[in-house]
């Protein structure tokens, strides 16, 4: 998986191609975990992660951030969704995070290239049309990542729930680079 510690136990190609010759990819990540589980020894960690950090990222599959962010299993919570938006789930698990868990610091990660700088809020009226039901989601599309990671920035600042807000910063990943660019929070 791409937020793994661990290199996967396959290449990711033939997994590809079993899926457009009718395979099943949830029985390859089965025998995949299979497979990890016969090495696998209880590191004795409890879900405190070490280095007190929570990293809200975007759920694209180009990002692997154990390995952009030099990670080890254990080091920090990872809250991924469509974007890396702070949305109120979002928000639920940082609290969770912080006041259950022990974390402080608030690493925020859009990155270049993201799919909802393609789409628009109109998706939901097309799943509405599709469905007969309007999702009571938003999109939370967007056409400039700085803009967005000042608005994820600032939902977290504000956040009532949260205890520690002053260790908040927020980046945009190059997907064809593989570096990190700083946002400044709104003034």
């Amino acid at each position: 998986m791409s937020t793994s510690a661990h290199s996967p136990a396959k290449s990711v190609t033939p997994t590809a191609a079993a899926v457009r010759e009718g395979g099943q990819v949830t029985d390859q990540l089965v025998q995949a975990n299979s497979t990890y589980a016969e090495d696998f020894r209880d590191p004795g960690m409890d879900a405190r992660p070490v280095l007190q950090v929570a990293i809200v990222a975007c759920m694209d599959a180009r990002l692997d951030l154990h390995a952009a962010l030099g990670l080890e299993l254990g080091d920090c919570h990872t809250i991924r969704n469509a974007g890396g938006v702070v949305t109120d789930d979002v928000i639920r698990s940082l609290t969770i995070s912080q006041r259950a868990l022990g974390t402080r610091s608030i690493v925020l990660i859009h990155h270049t290239g993201c799919g909802l700088e393609s789409i628009t809020e109109e998706f939901r009226q097309d799943l509405e049309r599709e469905v007969g039901q309007r999702p009571v989601w938003a999109v939370e599309a967007y056409t400039d990542a700085d803009q967005d990671v000042r608005q994820s920035m600032q939902r977290v600042r504000t956040s009532p729930f949260l205890l520690h807000t002053d260790d908040v910063r927020g980046f945009v990943f190059d997907v064809t680079t593989g570096l990190l660019r700083e946002i400044q929070p709104a003034s």
